[in-house]
């Protein structure tokens, strides 16, 4: 034999170890609607909470990462492709995903992160005992809505009219967001507008909607499109000039009013916590489902100041942080 064919066959033979190495390493489906961009932030997160749990990406675990880009009917191939490849954990972020996940597979363990009811949503039997092959983190959403518009009440005593910025593809959460945020607007002696946008391209035609409406304020739902968009709503609200509220930090420090809601990203965190977990060998059956309870209040100072607006005192006494 030749020196350099010796050489080549035994450089491949020390090659086949190495990529079979790099192959058994356990795979995760990273499973969501939207887009890394708008995502980045929940992304690392993930990655974060699973190597709390000693599981690094790259080192002794592999995500194979799925985004629909805000196309939900995406999702159904997206899931199964990830069945095909017979991922270890399918880690399914936003409702969306959780659902049709689940509609994939019914042997390969789950783990979501939703701001849905996850037993009214058809996922878990009950939080405590979810049964099968899924479990997860919820948000703090139930109830969000009436919280969000009792703030913006306080910041706008004068407000007679408020509007609600819901997702109709997302039936479940705005049936629920809008059942509630009307009876809290009764209660608030309010008169509640309902608004639709269910793509990036319905954005910016909100606000002439709002006019129409003469809302004084703006509540915004928790829906994954607006998740995504956080900071492009921020400073759409701040440029028309709308007081407005939504659930994340980012939405305030790009120059919306106020955010108030669970810290998403730590409930990122958490679903990387439960995947590691999963990896290790526990049943989703046996994981009650976690519920992000942290709820964090952020106000911009600035932008308060150039709607004419001055923040209450018992306001800023319970804001995490004021942007200046």
């Amino acid at each position: 034999m030749r020196r350099r064919e010796f050489i080549t066959l035994l450089g491949g033979a020390a090659a086949r170890p190495l990529a079979a190495r790099a192959q058994q390493l356990p795979v995760v489906g990273f499973l969501n609607v939207e887009s890394p961009e708008g995502y980045r932030p929940m992304a690392a997160a993930f990655r974060r909470g699973l190597a709390e749990s000693g599981h690094v990406e790259g080192q002794n675990v592999a995500i194979e990462y799925r985004w629909a880009d805000g196309r939900s009917e995406r999702l159904p191939a997206l899931a199964a492709d990830l069945v095909r490849r017979e991922v270890k954990v399918i880690a399914a972020t936003t409702t969306p995903g959780a659902l049709a996940a689940k509609a994939a597979t019914t042997a390969i363990p789950i783990v979501f992160e939703i701001g849905g009811d996850p037993v009214a949503l058809g996922l878990v039997a009950s939080p405590a005992r979810p049964g099968g092959n899924i479990t997860g983190v919820t948000q703090l959403t139930t109830g969000l809505v009436p919280k969000q518009l009792e703030v913006l009440h306080e910041m706008l005593p004068t407000a007679r009219v408020i509007a609600l910025l819901v997702d109709p593809t997302q039936s479940a959460m705005t049936e629920v967001e809008t059942r509630e945020g009307l009876a809290a607007a009764r209660t608030l002696g309010l008169e509640l507008h309902i608004l639709d946008a269910s793509a990036e391209t319905d954005l910016d035609g909100i606000f002439a909607k709002l006019i129409d409406t003469r809302a004084g304020g703006l509540v915004i739902s928790a829906a994954p499109l607006f998740s995504a968009r956080s900071a492009q709503l921020g400073a759409l609200t701040a440029r028309h000039g709308v007081p407005a509220v939504y659930k994340q930090p980012e939405f305030a420090a790009a120059g919306g009013l106020m955010s108030y809601g669970t810290n998403l990203v730590d409930a990122y965190r958490l679903a990387g916590v439960y995947t590691g977990s999963v990896l290790k060998g526990a049943k989703p059956a046996d994981l009650p489902v976690q519920q992000a309870t942290k709820i964090e209040l952020y106000i911009n100072l600035k932008t308060a100041k150039s709607l004419g607006l001055t923040v209450p005192l018992p306001l800023s006494g319970r804001a995490d942080e004021m942007f200046e």
